[in-house]
């Protein structure tokens, strides 16, 4: 795949700019390609270098990206897209990109009091199949999003480090960090007990609808999971890249999009600040890693990891599916490897993605880094 940047003189005539105040709008009849003109309502860095990249750097990421399962990338800066790469358009599933986005929906109603974090699982009435023990149900609702509650019962459905996890009534709610799925779910659970409403409606009215998602279709967000091992199904989520660009792109304006707040700023800071440090992780084997945890969103927490990660997060999905946000470059890359739908399981593993991020990392080093 060649790497294409629109000119300022339009290096492909059947191309269109059109510039307003607010945003560019690239229309094009040539297919779009590696950093060529977008179809979107997105708007567009003419060059690398005007957004302070290395273009030579930049123009030796497609042939990366090739030896990985991407079928979507976009990379925005500063709220213009720096490059593209693949199917944007496409709808897929996001699997556990889905927690992260259930924590930026819960914002505005702990803001206005319909959401009360320290609200315990007895005092909201949860329970599940065989019961809850007494001190699992001492678990608060702000325990479930920082998977910290304490509860190890079976949950819906699989890929978290419940085969880790340890005697059921051993952990005092708080007190313990486990990536499980049954804290994840509850969540769900209880956001849709104290608010009155559905979580994928909340998605359109909140989300959706305020951000222009281009590709969203409220019939493709489906719960599921096996209901009997858990009552609390997955609320699984499909989205497309560039609408995963959105998400990432209101967190970095820390809830705040076209004048308008959707998500409090202090909220969007609590989410992404710490909970739960590196070296406090479970099981012991992701200690070795470079992330902690908020209010599930992974945050960087390593000396070793470059001061261009300084304040990063990211939501980190199954098979590939990952919205990174790095203030201090005022950047959001949305990666997505699309699965399912027959298209089979490949996967782009974190450390392929990783891979990416270090050639961005370094493309703007060459530009600008002494």
């Amino acid at each position: 795949m060649s790497v294409r940047w629109l000119s300022s003189r339009g290096r492909i005539s059947s191309c269109i700019f059109v510039l307003t105040v607010t945003l560019g709008t690239y229309a094009c009849s040539s297919p779009t390609g590696f950093g060529g003109p977008l179809d979107s309502t997105w708007s567009q860095w003419p060059t690398p270098e005007d957004a302070g990249f290395n273009r030579t750097a930049l123009e030796m990421l497609p042939e990366y990206l090739s030896t990985l399962n991407t079928t979507g990338l976009m990379v925005v800066v500063d709220g213009k897209v720096l490059l593209h790469y693949g199917d944007l358009e496409e709808l897929s599933y996001v699997a556990s990109v889905r927690k992260s986005i259930l924590a930026m929906l819960y914002g505005p109603y702990v803001a206005d009091g319909t959401i009360d974090l320290d609200q315990t699982l007895k005092e909201l009435g949860m329970d599940d199949h065989g019961g809850l023990l007494e001190i699992e149900r001492r678990a608060t609702v702000k325990h479930l999003l920082t998977a910290r509650s304490g509860v190890y019962h079976e949950a819906s459905n699989s890929g978290d480090d419940s085969d880790s996890a340890p005697a059921r009534g051993s952990q005092e709610p708080g007190s313990y960090f486990l990536y499980n799925n049954w804290d994840f779910n509850a969540a769900g659970a209880a956001f849709e007990l104290m608010t009155g409403g559905e979580i994928f409606d909340a998605l359109v009215t909140d989300l959706a609808e305020p951000l222009g998602f281009e590709d969203f279709q409220r019939s493709r967000q489906k719960k599921s999971g096996n209901l009997d091992q858990s009552i609390y199904p997955a609320y699984h989520m499909w989205l497309s890249t560039r609408d995963m660009a959105r998400v990432g792109q209101l967190m970095l304006q820390e809830g705040s999009w076209d004048g308008r707040r959707l998500i409090p700023e202090s909220w969007v800071r609590e989410v992404t600040s710490l909970v739960t440090h590196r070296e406090q992780m479970n099981p012991a084997s992701r200690r070795s890693g470079t992330f902690g945890y908020g209010y599930m969103w992974w945050i960087w927490d390593s000396p070793s990891v470059s001061p261009l990660y300084s304040g990063a997060y990211t939501a980190k999905g199954a098979y590939g599916q990952y919205i990174t946000v790095l203030p201090a470059l005022g950047m959001v890359v949305a990666h997505k490897t699309a699965v399912g739908d027959g298209r089979g399981y490949s996967s782009t593993s974190w450390s392929g993605y990783q891979g990416v991020l270090s050639r961005l990392l370094a493309a703007k080093c060459q530009a600008s880094c002494n």
